[in-house]
């Protein structure tokens, strides 16, 4: 086994991310036909299916003669990557990427555009939010999916795409260059009353550095005293188990992150905080919401169940399993396959549940504290600090709660 990752998104969040447009229609969408793959290869990825599956398949079971179906026995999580798809998750997993830079979400059967990166050829050329997708080059888009829409872009022959908007019932055509863009997955703010605010948009192999090095900022610009952070795993569809449980490290003194369990040896493991917390006992309030799954799940439980961060909004996701990369052949392409369910320190599955917010939020109100007006405009940091500044009492008393008593 190559390593073991706990892959993002999960298939059926609508809200999507264009500039990983190649990954989301490979790992989400893509249809391998039997002939492509050699008979090797076939017998390969059965003896992995078998040996490594977190649930026992019986051979009989087995549909060896259609490739498509034989994944469709298995979980959606579960893949054949051939050798470009297997490129562009790498590229991903290490926040690179190619592509124009527009976060999207499905409205009414329409793709708007939610946010465009900063630096990205999106915003370069003027892509706003609220922006409707009309076309992409000649092809009309108003009633396509994130899917095919990924697929167009993907497949785009000349590195300029014409990107055709709705815009104030107007049409706008723009010429957008494809380029090579490094995700920037976290950024902070610090609010009034020296309290930090983080948002981690997903988890990729920088992810853990880059936490780090955004709360010794904040240290900086607060006069090295925070008196919290707010860490918002809102709309996070997670990423790499590794980056999961090295930033839940970063605030936990001791005890239990994250527990996975499998059928093969490895599949078995405990992750254990040790000794030291970034925040030196600062409380912490965490803000998710549906759309928070996978490896911010992860993070959340581990900051609830050892009693280190008040969570807060409505309840997540829930995808509980962990994928494993498996090199295939020569090691150009690979199975990428459900190997184990990972486990909260307090030994709850969150597949299918997710986790549980201690305080619950409604939808309207957790919108109201948009992400990127909180790192732009004064107004809503301020609602921002209004909303919560109630719940800081109850997370200061958990931290007090986990400390040695000295007699």
């Amino acid at each position: 086994m190559k390593y073991i990752v706990s892959i993002s998104p999960p298939d059926n969040l609508k809200r999507a991310h264009i500039y990983l447009c190649a990954l989301l229609f490979t790992l989400l969408f893509s249809s391998v036909q039997a002939k492509q793959i050699s008979h090797a290869h076939m017998e390969e990825i059965l003896y992995h299916i078998q040996t490594y599956y977190v649930e026992e398949v019986p051979t009989s079971h087995i549909k060896q003669h259609n490739f498509n179906e034989l994944f469709e026995q298995l979980d959606p999580y579960s893949k054949y990557l051939n050798e470009h798809e297997l490129e562009t998750l790498f590229s991903a997993t290490n926040g690179r990427y190619t592509g124009i830079g527009i976060e999207v979400e499905e409205v009414e059967n329409r793709i708007v555009i939610v946010d465009t990166l900063p630096g990205s050829p999106a915003e370069q050329a003027g892509i706003e939010g609220g922006d409707k997708l009309v076309a992409v080059n000649t092809h009309d888009v108003t009633n396509k999916s994130i899917s095919e829409v990924s697929k167009l872009l993907r497949e785009a022959k000349l590195s300029i795409i014409h990107i055709t908007v709705e815009r104030e019932e107007a049409h706008v055509t723009l010429a957008l260059r494809r380029q090579e863009i490094t995700l920037e997955s976290v950024t902070s703010k610090l609010l009034k009353g020296d309290i930090g605010y983080i948002s981690i948009s997903s988890f990729n192999n920088h992810s853990y550095h880059d936490v780090a090095r955004h709360i010794n900022m904040l240290f900086a610009h607060s006069g090295l005293s925070l008196k919290g952070l707010v860490i918002d795993l809102r709309d996070n569809p997670g990423g790499t188990l590794n980056s999961a449980v090295a930033i839940s490290d970063l605030f936990l003194q001791s005890g239990v992150i994250v527990t996975t369990k499998g059928r093969f040896f490895d599949a078995n493991q405990k992750f254990y905080a040790v000794q030291g917390d970034i925040l030196n006992g600062a409380p912490i309030l965490v803000l998710i919401n549906k759309q928070s799954a996978s490896a911010a799940e992860i993070l959340a439980g581990a900051l609830q169940d050892n009693k280190r961060a008040l969570i807060l909004g409505q309840g997540s996701f829930g995808k509980g399993s962990v994928q494993s990369l498996i090199p295939i052949g020569n090691g150009t392409s690979a199975l990428k396959l459900t190997t184990a369910r990972y486990y909260t320190p307090s030994g709850q599955s969150i597949e299918g549940t997710g986790i549980k917010p201690d305080v619950e939020y409604s939808k309207n109100a957790l919108s109201s504290l948009n992400k990127t007006a909180i790192m732009s405009n004064d107004k809503a940091n301020k609602d921002l600090f209004t909303r919560l500044e109630k719940h800081w009492h109850a997370a200061r008393q958990l931290v007090v709660k986990q400390q040695p008593t000295v007699n």
